[in-house]
């Protein structure tokens, strides 16, 4: 990691700061999107940058506009971060079209830093978030260059044209995009069935169990996006793969136990709900 000069006291000290690169569309309402990115690397101490995709309209209730970002923005943007600051970890969401994919894939071979893909397509809402054609590419071009994707069910029934109705299903689910659709490793987590919240993560060699009790709320806007901001996070100060997915995986539980009720639809996560002493019992802040 780069070491950079911190004065404290009057007296310059070296510390070791971390940087994370998110590349993903905007979400105002603060749910999701580079802002949960943001305020995810804030928190876990990772020195946070981001790249702009798509500027979307939306909030707890679904998604009422997206504008797309030029691709000569995007490449200037990526351009700008990858000639001067230094990238540990990086990781991508919303990409919505062929286009935008084809040219992320080109600059990101620039950066020699693990990739963390969250393989956005639709939203907590329902909302689709990139176009049809476009997942295909997805699947076929830029998860071989990932170092984890992190899929939920109906993603990975996506991916790899499997229905994941149990546990068993879900090892199988990420065994195939690693062994057949080229992921460095794959999260398939299982929010959207039933019991206690298992997500498996399959290396390439050994598969991984991270189990927590299941937080009945509908507050659950952002939680991908907070889950692989989190993986980058950990990734970007150097720990190994399981042990920042099992970090992450705390991570984002202490967000959903402690979401906040803001919105009509569903509220957001609560990113900062593991700093101690802020928060008493109970399923919400």
């Amino acid at each position: 990691m780069r070491r950079m000069a911190v004065k404290k006291d009057g007296v310059k000290s070296m510390k070791q700061v971390s940087c994370a690169l998110t590349i993903a569309g905007t979400d105002p309402s603060g749910g999701a999107g580079i802002h949960a990115d943001l305020k995810t690397f804030q928190e876990l101490k990772s020195y946070g940058m981001s790249v702009i995709t798509s500027v979307v309209a939306q909030n707890t209730t679904g998604v009422q506009a997206i504008q797309h970002v030029s691709l000569k923005m995007i490449e200037q943007q990526l351009d700008s971060i990858i000639s001067d600051m230094p990238i540990h970890a990086f990781k991508t969401g919303m990409i919505a079209n062929i286009d935008m994919m084809k040219l992320v894939a080109n600059k990101i071979q620039e950066i020699d830093a693990p990739y963390v893909m969250d393989p956005v397509m639709v939203a907590t809402s329902g909302d689709a978030l990139i176009e049809q054609d476009a997942r295909d590419f997805l699947r076929e071009h830029l998860l071989p260059l990932t170092s984890i994707v992190t899929p939920n069910i109906p993603e990975a029934e996506y991916l790899t044209g499997e229905t994941i109705e149990t546990v068993d299903d879900m090892k199988q689910a990420a065994e195939l995009i690693v062994k057949k659709f080229g992921a460095g490793a794959a999260l398939v987590k299982g929010g959207h069935l039933t019991g206690e919240a298992v997500d498996l993560l399959f290396d390439g060699s050994v598969m991984h169990t991270f189990s927590a009790k299941r937080i009945e709320t509908k507050n659950t806007h952002g939680t991908g996006c907070t889950y692989s901001a989190a993986i980058t996070a950990y990734l970007s100060q150097g720990l190994p793969l399981p042990d920042a997915v099992d970090k992450a995986k705390r991570f984002v539980t202490a967000a959903i136990q402690y979401s906040f009720p803001l919105g009509s639809g569903n509220g957001p996560t609560n990113h900062w709900a593991t700093r101690e002493g802020e928060f008493t019992h109970g399923t919400n802040y």
